[in-house]
């Protein structure tokens, strides 16, 4: 088994910007990866672009240089990036090769993979946030007859079998897919559960230039009231098009997709949908509402009123009727997509690093066992610590902590006993 200082598992946006730092700091160690670099995000839908403006998308050594700082880049366009990224510094990539096992070994660790393994004295788990569909139970409760789905399976609507379609999630992904839905001559009704409303542009300007300046992004974890629910925060209801539009549930249901509320129980061709909808709605559109005061706010203390647009808020959402059960069957609904997130799992691990949830204990990147590092969580440090363009930030601190440790061990090996 061929030993190297540190192993790093996953070769997206987190485990590369990982190698560049290590790399930097002159230390030995290897990139594994199951499938090719930026993986995920070749199995996506076709229309998807990432929700974040270029110009914010910046890597370590890697500051964005391009033409369209303030457009979307397509999924297989950034997936085509990374792999450039990782070439152009020379990236010790694995590629199809599956990690099956990391467990201690002495004073090192063994990561098992499909072909043979590695020995280090240091592991970055840079799996990423997005693993796993998280489908509910209730799943298991629909007739055999109702076509499922989740979102990473969706290509396009003709993908899915023609008729309606009931779309299980309003975050990003859910609203996106409803929309596209829509677009396509599908009827598309949309279960909405807790979700994050925010308009793509507010006053002439992208809503991440707002949260940039606002410092909302390098918020850290030390700050918020309450962790862990902000590390379970729903991702924002946008889109990145070249046209720059929102989209919301009230631009949904201005365009004829019918909003209903969460998705409680199923039997069959029948679903029960909780009576929240007012409340969720509501609840999204106050935050938002904080959100853009918070914007006024800075627009008049800092003079910018004569640089920027007029405050144009958002439509407000009035559900037009409740519905709390809906027959499939006679609705025309013949497919269910489950946007409803995802989950982490690590099937592979044999450490004691996880909570009671399954999720990866970690104080800015340091687990508790002493050598094995996580990068790319929600919330890990900062606020966009799980963002392209904030993964870097987390990925120097483990760097340093991982080349601090490799000093020390060889100062400690050359002591005469």
């Amino acid at each position: 088994m061929p030993t190297t200082g540190t192993v790093v598992i996953g070769a997206g946006q987190a485990g590369l910007a990982a190698s560049h730092c290590l790399a930097e700091r002159g230390h030995d160690h290897v990139v594994l990866e199951r499938g090719h670099v930026g993986e995920r995000w070749l199995g996506t839908w076709d229309s998807l672009r990432l929700l974040t403006p270029n110009w914010i998308n910046n890597l370590p050594g890697r500051p964005y240089r391009g033409t369209d700082p303030d457009g979307f880049a397509a999924a297989p366009a950034f997936a085509r990036d990374l792999a450039d990224y990782a070439e152009s510094f020379g990236a010790p990539v694995l590629a199809n090769t599956t990690v099956t096992r990391l467990h201690g070994r002495g004073d090192r660790f063994e990561v098992v993979t499909d072909d043979a393994g590695w020995r280090a004295a240091n592991v970055v788990i840079a799996t990423g946030w997005a693993d796993r569909p998280a489908i509910p139970a209730t799943a298991r409760a629909l007739a055999a007859g109702v076509h499922q789905a989740v979102a990473s399976e969706y290509r396009n609507p003709g993908s899915l079998p023609p008729g309606g379609v009931l779309v299980v999630g309003a975050s990003a992904t859910g609203v996106q897919l409803a929309d596209e839905l829509h677009a396509a001559g599908r009827d598309v009704t949309i279960a909405v559960g807790g979700h994050t409303r925010m308009p793509r542009g507010y006053r002439g300007m992208d809503i991440y230039w707002w949260l940039d300046r606002l410092g909302t992004l390098s918020r850290t974890i030390d700050e918020v009231p309450d962790p862990a629910l902000a590390r379970r925060e729903p991702s924002a209801q946008l889109v990145g098009t070249q046209d720059r539009r929102s989209i919301d549930l009230a631009t949904l249901q201005a365009r004829g997709v019918r909003l209903v509320g969460r998705l409680i129980a199923a039997d069959g061709h029948r679903v029960r949908l909780a009576p929240d909808l007012p409340a969720t709605t509501l609840t999204a559109e106050l935050r938002m509402r904080r959100l853009l005061d918070r914007i006024d706010r800075h627009v008049d203390a800092t003079g910018l009123t004569a640089e920027v647009g007029e405050a144009e808020r958002p439509a407000h959402i009035t559900p037009v009727h409740l519905v709390l059960d809906l027959d499939l069957r006679a609705a025309g609904i013949r497919t269910v997509v489950w946007a409803t997130g995802h989950r982490r799992t690590y099937p592979w691990l044999r450490l004691p690093i996880l909570d009671a949830r399954g999720e990866i204990r970690q104080r800015r990147g340091h687990t508790p066992v002493p050598g094995v590092y996580v990068l790319g969580q929600r919330f890990q440090y900062r606020r966009d610590s799980s963002f392209i363009g904030g993964v870097g930030r987390d990925a120097h601190v483990v760097a340093d902590h991982i080349a601090g440790r490799s000093r020390l061990t060889q100062e400690t090996s050359h002591v005469q006993p």
